[in-house]
């Protein structure tokens, strides 16, 4: 990742932030460049990986995934047990983000299910997978206030 982003860089990666289809002739209008110009960076910010996917944010409830929880992990044996639970986040859709934190807790995951029972057979699968979870704290998500990846650029 390159980390020498100029002012027109970080004006496309904040319009691409808020809306990805956008096309190379409205982002070169509203940034000063020509289109061309705005496909190479655009091209060059894929590739170093700066721009590191583009998705469709979809409404959980629109396909019955209705709850949101944070679990917080407590795990023994951090750095044997850390890509462990790395490999098998990967390998369940319904986890979100897992974060490696400081504080009463080693790991954070925001997981999206259909129902507390979805969750709770979530749960007994990470907790058959990796024995060293000690202890998940489940906090359930009353209302989502804000949801966001928007990075700043500016």
């Amino acid at each position: 990742m390159d980390s020498e982003l100029d002012v027109f860089d970080r004006k496309i990666l904040d319009l691409v932030q808020k809306d990805c289809q956008l096309n190379a002739e409205v982002i070169a209008e509203a940034v000063g460049l020509s289109a061309s110009a705005v496909q190479r960076r655009l091209r060059r910010m894929r590739q170093d990986k700066t721009i590191s996917a583009e998705i469709a944010v979809v409404d959980p409830q629109a396909v019955g995934k209705a709850m949101h929880f944070l679990a917080g992990l407590e795990i023994k044996d951090n750095y044997e047990t850390l890509p462990r639970i790395r490999q098998w986040a990967q390998g369940e859709p319904t986890v979100q983000q897992v974060y490696y934190v400081t504080g009463s807790f080693d790991i954070m995951m925001v997981v999206v299910a259909s129902d507390v029972k979805a969750y709770d057979a979530l749960s007994a699968r990470l907790m058959a997978h990796i024995p060293q979870v000690v202890r998940m704290t489940t906090h359930v998500v009353i209302d989502t206030m804000k949801q966001s990846l928007y990075v700043p650029v500016q």
